[in-house]
């Protein structure tokens, strides 16, 4: 499934070294962190941008980067691939960006679910969370 960024710029690197660690406290605080609990797109942008290299797994993240859109499936591999050369506060960011992409597509199956009527609109989360 294609996932798309709705920022159009990535996020300066301060910024997304802010919230990378803002999002990764946030998870550990948590005892189970919702899917939804991510970066936001212009961070994804970001990390991508910095983490972009020559490599094939490198040139998703820069297609990545330079489109704002890419393959879910490809983009989680690349990530996973690019983790085992990065830093550590590289490895955290790729790991946030996967985490951003399960994001994505968590938020589609649902909006998809709303569309295929299988969860009515206005009922709160934890009577969806019965239905299904």
């Amino acid at each position: 499934m294609i996932v798309r960024c709705k920022a159009t710029a990535a996020a300066p690197d301060l910024h997304v070294v802010t919230e990378v660690a803002g999002v990764l406290d946030r998870r550990a605080a948590l005892k189970h962190p919702p899917v939804t609990l991510a970066v936001s797109d212009a961070v994804a942008l970001g990390i991508a941008g910095i983490l972009r290299s020559p490599t094939p797994s490198g040139q998703v993240l820069e297609r990545f980067y330079r489109s704002g859109s890419a393959d879910s499936a490809e983009l989680i591999e690349a990530a996973r691939t690019e983790q085992g050369y990065a830093s550590p506060e590289g490895h955290a960011a790729l790991y946030c960006l996967i985490g951003w992409v399960h994001g994505q597509l968590h938020a589609r199956g649902r909006a998809a679910e709303i569309e295929l009527g299988a969860i009515p609109l206005g009922l709160p989360n934890r009577q969806v969370r019965g239905r299904l």
